[in-house]
């Protein structure tokens, strides 16, 4: 796998920058190989927005970042036709969502119309305006930051969106050696510094999605990812202390998630083969936004991280 040493690269640059969130930056390369978007999750301050941009700053591609407001319009996103008085014609200009790698900041802040404005960008890779659909760039993926502890104003992402997310991932707080690090860097930190250059470029990326495309998955391990899929559906059949516990389970296009993101895990690490410990590292961030939980689980604030747990545990892996 000759782009595979790029990718690594690549890999070490992001740690260069970012400390302490090492999860974090795995699965944003993950999301750039299997090509898929990445939903971001977590507290004020936790490097969220600045390993994304580190990221597309190790990318040479288009990059944009939109901060999502509860007064962005639709076609502050996917741009319109602009009217020319010069010969009474009208010319499309194109919005953000026609660069490579998209920064959707705080996305969960702009109201229903704006976030379904993603819907047919993020899983068609095109965008219609009036009678005419345009491709969107190869590469295209959305790597999108939500805050969890401020709700007053935010408009949570309905189901259908968050099922687009091919990753959700949930930040905690640093180490106290890791935090202690965070304060050394910066105070050592050049404020006229320039930002780290590119890496990789896009022709690399699309090579290397190619060489994950080729990771092998044993038919044990299909029948594995497949089985947890199918038990987030009825987790009583496997965890009884879970019953009755789910609302709506994850869909097929979860079982297809997990093994994209498996297959790039494993190329991440070095192997041409996707194991089931690769399965149940990722299973979480692929499962963890496609869980509806029942009233009743809600009631006694049962958590779908805790559910996963529990089926990882229980379904037999090969």
């Amino acid at each position: 796998m000759p782009h595979q040493t790029r990718i690594l690269e690549l890999r070490q640059a992001l740690e260069g920058v970012i400390v302490g969130q090492s999860k974090l930056l795995d699965r944003l390369v993950i999301g750039l190989l299997a090509g898929g978007h990445v939903l971001v999750e977590g507290l004020p301050g936790l490097a969220k927005t600045t390993a994304v941009k580190t990221l597309a700053a190790g990318v040479q591609a288009g990059f944009r970042r939109i901060q999502f407001t509860p007064d962005l319009l639709p076609g502050d996103l996917t741009g319109g036709d602009i009217y020319r008085p010069q010969d009474g014609s009208f010319q499309f200009s194109e919005g953000p969502l026609f660069h490579e790698i998209i920064l959707a900041d705080e996305i969960n802040r702009a109201p229903a119309k704006v976030q379904s404005a993603l819907l047919e960008a993020m899983q068609e890779r095109q965008i219609t305006v009036g009678n005419a659909t345009r491709k969107l760039p190869d590469l295209f993926m959305v790597m999108a930051t939500q805050n969890p502890l401020e709700q007053a104003g935010t408009y949570p992402l309905p189901e259908a969106q968050l099922d687009r997310f091919l990753l959700h991932v949930s930040l905690d707080y640093p180490s106290a050696d890791e935090e202690l690090e965070i304060m050394r860097r910066d105070r050592a930190r050049d404020w006229g510094e320039t930002p780290p250059s590119a890496v990789v470029d896009v022709a690399c990326v699309l090579a290397a999605r190619a060489e994950v495309r080729q990771v092998h998955i044993a038919p044990a391990v299909e029948t594995y990812l497949v089985s947890l899929a199918r038990a987030t559906r009825d987790p009583g059949e496997f965890a009884p202390a879970w019953a009755g516990s789910v609302a709506v389970g994850a869909s097929p296009r979860a079982a297809l998630a997990l093994a994209h993101a498996a297959a790039a895990l494993a190329y991440l690490r070095g192997r041409d083969y996707v194991s089931p410990d690769d399965v149940r590292e990722i299973a979480p961030d692929c499962l963890r936004h496609r869980i509806m939980l029942s009233l009743e689980a809600r009631l006694k604030k049962l958590d779908r991280d805790a559910l996963i747990a529990g089926l990882l545990d229980s379904v037999p892996a090969p």
